[in-house]
């Protein structure tokens, strides 16, 4: 049974609506806009179907008149007839009122009356009928199996012989190495009495057999040729052994000045001591302007590309046949008509292709292409507009629409908004071994420390050998870039660690009431790296994020990745929603792209990323220093994504 039927435009006039479940009028909207919000609007229609809480809901877009045709039923009902209902009543709605949208166009839709329910209960009652009329599949009888049509003799297999359909299929590859070894048999076999008792013992043994044999005399035969060139040549000289140290541009050889290890001591929330370093080496960019985030930057050929076209087009051309030249120029061009699946095909299949070269999850690549061509469907275009550059056009919205989620993360002003509050804005980082945590962190401290505010570090990752020494050595080097002297005898930046081997939630917990009672504005909790399949650390991470309740949650994530993005966000929140006890667990909330400076054009990973989390990407690593720390520019990272 269904629980409702509308047809709206997208513009987001409903046109008709049918209610099959009595109830409020509005029992369909918060379902409806759902799906508008998470499916339409953020351009992921590959799949037809969507599911909002108890109800699953399926769609069909008319690009042609743009329309969109909805139905909704419990999610727990089988009902087959659906598709071919939802088909049935887009084709009688769109022939039935055809001309009143051809010729008044919107006015049309404002002022007609739509008077469609006896039509749609005539297909409904049809589309049930369809679905019953099917009888259940039957198991095939013995007799009418192809098992009862096989004599037992075929059946029966002597033991050392091969079934007849592989002896079959090898008689055709091995055919001429079969006649080539007969041959050099024939003609090296002795004459008379020999060579026909030969011959006549070859008749009694079975193909194998005689294959076997063969090959026995080649290999024989061949070994003998190979034991008289066997002579080895003289050894090479042998090399020197040893291996020299190498020596590092901005190393120092130095043992005392490397040795931190009595510096500080675990347990110890103090300041940690100021270093002394050359601040160039750190910032590099001293142009730069301080606390500002920078959008990523990507230089586009188009420019270029277009004064190339612009030369070639001014030069007179010297080619004969210029009719045949203009006759080229508009091959190719589609004039009022409408696309068709046929049509986009080869170049979506291109697009594709394009997009998992650019290092987009394989599965989100194929969900694009399909989301475009439902997209593009039906639609009519302009008389100079082709094929490729239509598709392309809309494939680059749709990716910018992705790129842009429908929530974006402010950090400074949630910090503010936290100082009015009196207390800590807290962040967590997570994600797996080695993509970065612990320096991008420190690159938002920096950006934090730059806009005024004061950030107490937790040093969570309680495994990792050398997690709490680096994180120490970054809090000693922004205590040198931002001593408390600049700001007015405030320390800027300080570390709270509790040593190794000590529960994570625990440490967090008491970071955040220390940053409470002493006035910091921000908490930093850096965390250990961790598998997605890994569940004890998992269900640790979980129990972190429920105990503390941070206002952020961070996944690192490298650049560098493509398929395994998906498995490791897609994991990461199945995990952190299986191991909370909450009744709405707590999840991902944004996404920090490190060492995009490695990766040239490939960028899909941050397409792969926002797609299914549906999450913005909040911060980019783009380097070593504390300043390579960009936001995300949506159009950038198209423009590179499309590069050819």
């Amino acid at each position: 049974m269904l629980d409702f039927f509308t047809i709206f435009s997208k513009g987001g006039l409903v046109l008709w609506c049918f209610q099959g479940v009595r109830g409020p009028a509005s029992a369909a909207t918060a379902p409806v806009n759902a799906l508008i919000r998470s499916v339409l609007l953020q351009e992921r229609g590959g799949s037809n179907s969507f599911t909002h809480e108890a109800l699953t809901l399926k769609y069909k877009l008319d690009n042609q008149f743009e329309l969109v045709f909805v139905v909704g039923f419990q999610k727990i009902l089988t009902l087959t007839y659906v598709d071919k209902l939802i088909d049935d009543v887009h084709k009688e709605f769109r022939d039935k009122y055809r001309n009143e949208f051809q010729q008044k166009g919107a006015l049309g839709i404002l002022n007609g009356t739509f008077d469609f329910k006896d039509d749609f209960l005539r297909l409904l009652r049809e589309a049930e009928e369809s679905s019953k009329v099917r009888a259940p599949t039957v198991m095939k009888t013995f007799e009418q199996s192809v098992k009862s049509q096989k004599t037992v003799k075929c059946m029966i297999e002597t033991r050392g012989e091969k079934p007849k359909e592989k002896v079959k299929n090898k008689k055709n590859k091995g055919s001429k190495k079969e006649g080539n070894e007969a041959v050099t048999a024939s003609t090296k076999a002795a004459p008379g009495e020999k060579q026909s008792s030969a011959a006549g013992d070859r008749e009694e043994l079975t193909k194998d057999e005689i294959l076997q044999k063969n090959r026995e005399e080649f290999f024989k035969r061949h070994m003998k040729a190979g034991e008289k060139s066997s002579k080895s040549p003289k050894p090479d000289a042998q090399k020197e052994k040893g291996k020299k140290p190498r020596v590092w541009d901005l190393g120092n050889s130095n043992a005392k000045v490397l040795d931190y290890s009595n510096s500080t001591t675990n347990g110890n929330s103090e300041a940690s001591p100021m270093e002394e370093f050359d601040p160039d080496m750190a910032l590099r960019d001293r142009n730069r302007e301080p606390g500002r985030l920078y959008d990523l930057e990507y230089e586009s050929d188009e420019e270029v590309e277009e004064e190339k076209i612009i030369q070639n087009t001014s030069k007179p051309s010297t080619k004969k046949g210029g009719l045949g030249g203009m006759f080229g120029m508009l091959k190719g061009l589609v004039g009022s008509k409408s696309l068709t699946r046929q049509d986009m095909d080869p170049v979506l299949e291109k697009m594709k292709d394009h997009l998992i070269a650019k290092n987009v999850a394989a599965e989100i690549a194929v969900q694009l292409c399909e989301s475009v061509a439902k997209k593009l469907e039906g639609k009519v275009m302009g008389t100079f507009t082709t094929v490729t550059s239509t598709v392309k056009q809309a494939l680059q919205e749709a990716l910018v629409q992705i790129l842009q989620p429908q929530r974006r993360v402010d950090v400074l002003r949630d910090v503010m908004d936290a100082q009015r509050h009196r207390r800590p804005y807290v962040v967590t980082f997570c994600g797996v071994n080695g993509v970065g945590k612990s320096t991008n962190l420190a690159k938002i401290s920096f950006w934090l420390i730059e806009n005024g505010f004061s950030v107490l570090i937790a040093a969570c990752d309680t495994f990792r050998a050398g997690a709490v020494e680096q994180l120490r050595t970054h809090t000693r080097r922004l205590n040198a870039l931002h001593p408390p002297e600049s700001h007015g005898g405030r320390t800027m930046v300080q570390l709270y660690e509790k040593g190794y081997g000590k529960d994570a939630a625990g440490i967090a917990m008491e970071a955040i009431s220390y940053a409470r009672n002493q006035g910091f504005d921000v908490v930093l909790v850096d965390t250990a790296g961790r598998m997605q399949d890994n569940a004890p650390l998992m269900t640790a991470l979980a129990k972190l994020i429920a105990v503390n309740a941070p206002d952020l949650v961070l996944f690192v994530g490298e650049a560098l990745v493509g398929n395994e993005a998906v498995d490791q966000l897609v994991k990461f929140n199945k995990a952190l929603a299986d191991h909370s006890m909450a009744q709405t667990p707590r999840l991902i909330d944004g996404i920090v792209l490190t060492k995009f400076d490695t990766i040239d054009d490939k960028v899909g990973a941050a397409i792969s990323m926002t797609y299914i989390t549906s999450k913005p990407i909040v911060f980019v690593g783009t380097g070593q220093t504390y300043c390579d720390l960009r936001s995300l520019n949506a159009k950038a990272v198209v423009a590179a994504l499309m590069k050819a």
